[in-house]
């Protein structure tokens, strides 16, 4: 009942949050953050490290790999358990039945065959010690007290004391293997309760932080709800932005092309004016240098006609220059360039309409698109904000109407009943346990005394023993050593074969319990049994869920949901709870999701008011198309332009000028010359350099009017079309622009609804009610308590105590043999050096000495 509760209280948390529909849409929104689902540290770790005596648990754990060698008998233990043996002695006789117990006698043959040999150990034991009692009662088997001198006496009393020596040696590591582990055992059995109470606190844990973690779930409907009413309250920025950036790609150019043309009237204007005042300033300019220049040539002439030029001297430097005076002349005429006046009194009456403003006007109605969608959307929008909280509100009514706190309440009172059972039965678990432990002990002892014996007969046997004393006379503490000795060997044949009854019961059970329990355990086999369809009940295929669900078919197995619970996943998904509670007839959040996306579907919005530009701004482009610019005639401007002012460099004539006079000699001529250059140059400044400057100008102005006038008609025509293209796309196409951004907004608003299924449903799956604690205590109860503690504990203790019962049998041969030479014996071989030709040695007629202390 406990259990079908627990399962009840975690289906319930879980359900309230989940919903199984799969996702219609599948949109890329921005990624919500939920943050994290708040969770505790489990206490227990399902962990054991035995310390020094692992190294005794491993050689004992080898021992029984030679033992058994066999794997994990799978495929038998199904076969037995499948198996359905009656009370009839035909049942066993069946030829199913033999296989099987020969399989089984096969897989046991190392246990059988070692528990055989430990029976045999009982049962022979203690009969070959009655018979050897009896035989040396009757003065056989060494009980005569008469010991026959050998030459290697020395030798073999020294071999037979070391070989009892390393056997009562193995015994002590024997018992104290043993006692080490029982030991062991009791210090676990004591602290297993930390480790028990450490696992029902966590379970205590495991129930009570659920409902806060299911909590943080639903309150993080919040977060998807607050995004969603954020962007709601920002569809003129989202949905008009995102209607606005697929009508720009063409609407955009469009105004940008009538706008550059507006730039070009304005320009062209400019240009047309900067002509007219450069065509004037030049045409006044050159007639005025003209004039100027013939001054000068004719100054120059008079100067050149003097009476000084006529000297040998000067009259070449005077020819020179009077044959260079024709180049003081001007190169460009601009008296006969044509006006632009015509075509600049109709580019002024053009500018009259301002086509930038009423360009920018459409640039500002376009730019209103997203006010246009929120005044558009008021009420469509106010109907989701209501479907939104209606969904937080039916979320919050749902989890309040489940019986959670009931639930709670009653595995709360199961798992406190369950630990106080525990607290109280605990102490007389530690109670069997010291029986255990002083039954152990007590073994440990017999074999301790037996060894104590053994050890005090070596001991006195050694130091006593004189090797020039006979046997007859041989001193007490010697005489002493060989009693302890054979003491050894009576209670080595009164406790032996109590030693390995005990050997014989643990091995078989300590040793099955390792090799088929703990070690498939380890390596999750015997989950693999338990999951073997119709194995713990003939009608289920799968045990485990048609106990849970009373549904067999549903594929849950015990290996899957321990690896789960390993792993602390979420207890909904490790033990498959959607088939015990259907989340969906409770809470379908798809179902408001297709809501919100049929309300968002049905926004409709109106572009047509958008103008991007009126009929006036239209004529006003085909009235510069005709305003006649592309009639100048170019090429008379450009080849005057390509003229220089004059026909030499006045500069440079000027200095030539003053470096011939220069040449001549010093007088009024030089000086003449002189000041004509210097003449030439102020000419070039205050003339020449203005000119330049206004032909400079008029070649700018002239070569962009050229360029605005190339294919003029064409151009402004295509900014017409491309204008009438946007406003078509506007007016008449605008509504398959608006559906599909419209499904995209949709799609990212029902998106973060998903994500918020899709990361409920990974926290559940992953975070929410981590059933680790439930791994935890099979474990506990099983790796470590049964396995570690106990079944290593007693392999160990059995491994320890089995050792030293087998070395006693060596040891009651050594002890038997060498005791012989430490008692005083009653007789002795008489020695005479003198007769017999045998060394001392009678073979014959050996006469006893009476020893007189003994016979006394």
């Amino acid at each position: 009942m406990a259990v079908e509760l627990c399962l009840l209280l975690l289906l319930l948390f879980c359900g309230s949050t989940v919903s199984e529909v799969q996702p219609i849409y599948k949109p890329p929104p921005g990624t919500l953050d939920f943050g994290f689902v708040p969770s505790k540290t489990y206490d227990t770790g399902a962990y054991h490290e035995p310390g020094p005596i692992g190294i005794l648990f491993k050689i004992v754990h080898a021992f029984l790999y030679l033992v058994q060698p066999n794997p994990f008998p799978q495929d038998l233990i199904r076969k037995v358990a499948q198996q359905k043996f009656g009370n009839t002695q035909g049942d066993y006789q069946k030829p199913e039945n033999v296989v099987l117990t020969l399989q089984a006698i096969y897989y046991e043959i190392g246990f059988i065959v070692s528990a055989a040999l430990g029976l045999l150990f009982i049962l022979l034991l203690p009969l070959v010690g009655l018979c050897f009692c009896m035989c040396r009662c009757c003065d056989n088997c060494g009980g005569e007290m008469h010991q026959r001198q050998k030459k290697n006496a020395d030798c073999q009393r020294s071999c037979f004391a070391t070989f009892l020596f390393v056997a009562s040696l193995i015994i002590s590591i024997g018992v104290l293997c043993a006692y080490a582990a029982n030991q062991h055992l009791t210090s676990q059995v004591r602290g297993a309760k930390k480790l028990v109470n450490s696992n029902f606190k966590d379970l205590k844990v495991f129930l009570n932080d659920t409902p806060a973690q299911i909590d943080y779930l639903v309150s993080q409907y919040n977060t998807t709800k607050d995004k969603a009413l954020s962007d709601l309250n920002n569809v003129g920025p989202l949905l008009g932005s995102r209607v606005q950036e697929q009508l720009g790609k063409e609407v955009r150019p469009a105004l940008d092309a009538a706008l550059t043309m507006a730039g070009a009237i304005r320009e062209t204007k400019e240009a047309l004016e900067n002509v007219s005042v450069s065509v004037e300033v030049l045409q006044e300019g050159t007639e005025r240098l003209h004039a100027n220049l013939t001054d000068v040539k004719m100054h120059l002439s008079n100067t050149l006609n003097d009476s000084a030029c006529s000297a040998a001297q000067a009259a070449s430097t005077c020819n020179i220059i009077r044959n260079s005076l024709n180049q003081l002349n001007i190169n460009a005429n601009f008296s006969g360039l044509p006006g632009v006046s015509s075509q600049l009194a109709k580019v002024n009456d053009v500018l009259k309409i301002d086509l930038s403003s009423l360009v920018q006007k459409g640039y500002a109605a376009f730019n209103d698109t997203p006010d246009l969608v929120v005044n558009q959307t008021k009420n469509i929008l106010s109907d989701i904000k209501n479907v939104l909280e209606s969904i937080g509100l039916n979320i919050s009514s749902f989890t309040k109407t489940l019986p959670v706190q009931k639930i709670l309440a009653d595995l709360t009172i199961y798992l406190t009943q369950s630990e106080a059972y525990v607290q109280d039965y605990f102490p007389l678990v530690e109670q069997y346990d010291f029986y255990r432990w002083l039954g152990c002990l007590i073994l440990c002892c017999m074999v301790v005394l037996i060894v104590v014996f053994y050890y005090l007969g070596l001991l006195c046997g050694t130091c006593g023993y004189d090797k020039h004393a006979s046997p007859t006379t041989r001193g007490c503490i010697s005489n002493t050593g060989g009693n302890f000795l054979m003491a050894g060997v009576g209670f080595s044949f009164l406790f032996s074969w109590v030693l390995m009854i005990v050997v014989v019961l643990t091995f078989v059970t300590g040793g099955n319990v390792e090799k088929l329990v703990c070690e498939p355990f380890e390596d999750k086999t015997l989950f693999k049994v338990l999951d073997t369809p119709y194995l713990l009940n003939r009608q289920w295929k799968n045990y485990l869920s048609g106990m849970l669900f009373k549904n067999p078919n549903i594929n849950l197995t015990f290996e899957k949901v321990y690896s789960d619970c390993k792993e602390n996943k979420g207890i909904y998904t490790s033990l498959h709870l959607e088939h015990l509670f259907n989340i969906n007839e409770f809470l379908n959040i798809s179902m408001y999701t297709e809501d919100v996306a049929l309300r968002i579907e049905h926004i409709q919005i109106n572009l047509s008011k958008i103008i991007l530009l009126d009929e006036i701004g239209k004529e006003n482009l085909l009235n510069f198309s005709s305003s006649g610019i592309d009639g100048i005639n170019f090429g008379a401007y450009l080849t005057e332009i390509n003229k220089s002012v004059t026909k030499v460099d006045l500069l440079s004539f000027a200095n030539d000028l003053e470096a011939r006079a220069d040449q001549l000699p010093k007088g009024a001529l030089e000086n003449a010359l002189k000041g004509h250059a210097n003449n030439i140059r102020m000419i070039h400044n205050q003339q020449v350099v203005p000119l330049e400057q206004a032909m400079s100008t008029l070649n700018q102005s002239i070569r962009l009017l050229k360029r605005t006038s190339s294919e003029l008609m064409v151009k402004v025509k295509n900014v017409i079309s491309a204008v009438n293209a946007a406003q078509l796309l506007i007016n008449n196409n605008a509504s398959l622009v608006i559906v599909q951004e419209t499904k995209k907004y949709m799609d990212t608003i029902v998106g973060y609804f998903e994500q918020y299924i899709d990361w409920v449903k990974e926290s559940i799956a992953m975070e929410v009610a981590a059933c680790k604690p439930i791994a935890n205590v099979i474990d506990t109860a099983v790796d470590i308590f049964l396995c570690s503690y106990v079944t290593d504990s007693v392999n160990a203790f059995w491994f320890g105590l089995g050792g030293s019962s087998i070395f006693l049998i060596p040891a009651i041969i050594f002890a038997v043999k060498l005791s012989k030479y430490y008692r005083r014996m009653d007789t002795e071989d008489v020695y005479d050096d003198t007769e017999n030709g045998n060394n001392g040695y009678h073979k014959e007629h050996l006469y006893g000495i009476h020893n007189p202390v003994i016979t006394r």
